[in-house]
């Protein structure tokens, strides 16, 4: 029962961690990245007048809309340079908000009042002998640092629409409009009013398939995790195999009475297989409130801290889901039953 019972409450511990990590990350992306990315089906930009921007706000269920023109740059700042991704949006305050990121790149720090300098390239041809004249410049002051995770911190820089749209000679144009749902908004009738109201010219994207190759590999890594987690499970079940042997030896005479009563074969294995069902299955739950234990606990005391001290939190996030165990019974439901069956099969014959 014991050997059966760990592998069980690791698997949910596991599988409650990996949960924990998905939902703080997609927490994160939620105050970043919109619920709805409106944006050209074909092509870089497209012309604000050709989408509806004010119909899509007009919406049930909508907070808000903002176009968006997204493009790279060159940053400079008291003499240091980088590069970063620049994001346009509407309503905000006249000056540049930047990743921490960037801002430590850069060097910049509460009271440095020298503006923030934008080159990006011009649209057309180059010139070799004037190559100034081939990037445009603007200024603006640093009115804030935001911090979400490393790699958004260290490309993005937010910029009023109108500024990014003069630095990249864009006028009038956007890259995607952003659309913000209120809480617990139906998310696919909105998306379908979203894109009859865009129009064949334009695709609708939601905040999964915005990012969807980082969502993949954070489901592909979950169950990775999980099936490695079964093989430890089907290891620890062979147990339960040595187990039934040795009762089935042991209940040798206590077989030969039964038959000789006239018990069928088929009776006589099904006798054995509950008692192997009944071994595994108190296992199983003794490890299942031992892991429920742990991850309650962790939530509330955070027994284990992240290391390094690096990320936003302090300890491990865990969160317990009702189809996670449901899974992880219904895998050790089918591991224990085959390897039982196979056992009573092969030592009871007819």
């Amino acid at each position: 029962m014991v050997a059966v019972g760990i592998p069980v409450a690791a698997m949910v511990i596991l599988m409650a961690v990996f949960s924990g990590f998905d939902e703080l990350i997609r927490q994160m992306y939620r105050d970043f990245d919109p619920d709805f990315l409106v944006r050209p089906a074909e092509g870089k930009v497209f012309d604000v007048v050709a989408l509806d921007a004010e119909k899509i706000g007009a919406l049930e269920e909508v907070k808000g809309v903002s176009f968006v023109l997204e493009d790279s740059a060159v940053l400079e700042y008291y003499g240091r340079q980088t590069t970063a991704t620049i994001l346009g949006v509407d309503t905000l305050s006249a000056g540049a908000i930047v990743g921490q990121g960037i801002a430590y790149e850069l060097g910049i720090r509460q009271g440095f009042t020298e503006q923030l300098k934008f080159y990006a390239p011009r649209r057309g041809s180059y010139s070799a002998l004037l190559p100034l004249s081939s990037f445009s410049a603007a200024e603006a002051p640093v009115t804030g640092v935001f911090v979400l995770d490393a790699e958004t911190d260290g490309e993005y820089v937010i910029v009023p629409l109108e500024f990014a749209q003069g630095l990249f000679d864009y006028e009038k144009r956007a890259s995607g409009l952003a659309v913000r749902l209120e809480t617990g908004a139906g998310e696919k009738r909105l998306k379908a009013e979203v894109a009859n109201i865009a129009g064949e010219d334009f695709q609708v994207l939601t905040r999964e398939e915005q990012k969807a190759s980082m969502y993949r590999i954070m489901k592909l890594e979950k169950w990775g995790i999980f099936f490695i987690g079964l093989l430890v499970l089907l290891i620890a079940s062979f147990s339960i195999v040595g187990s039934l042997i040795m009762l089935i030896i042991d209940k040798r005479a206590g077989i030969d009475t039964l038959e000789a009563m006239g018990a069928s074969t088929g009776m006589v294995r099904s006798v054995f297989v509950r008692q192997g069902m009944m071994i595994g299955a108190i296992g199983a739950l003794g490890g299942l409130v031992l892991g429920v234990l742990v991850c309650g606990a962790q939530q509330i005391f955070g027994l284990v801290p992240m290391p390094g001290g690096t990320f936003l939190i302090e300890s491990y996030p865990v969160r317990m889901r009702i189809e996670d165990i449901a899974v992880i019974c219904v895998a050790f439901v089918a591991v224990v039953w085959i390897i039982t069956t196979f056992t009573v099969r092969a030592t009871i014959k007819k």
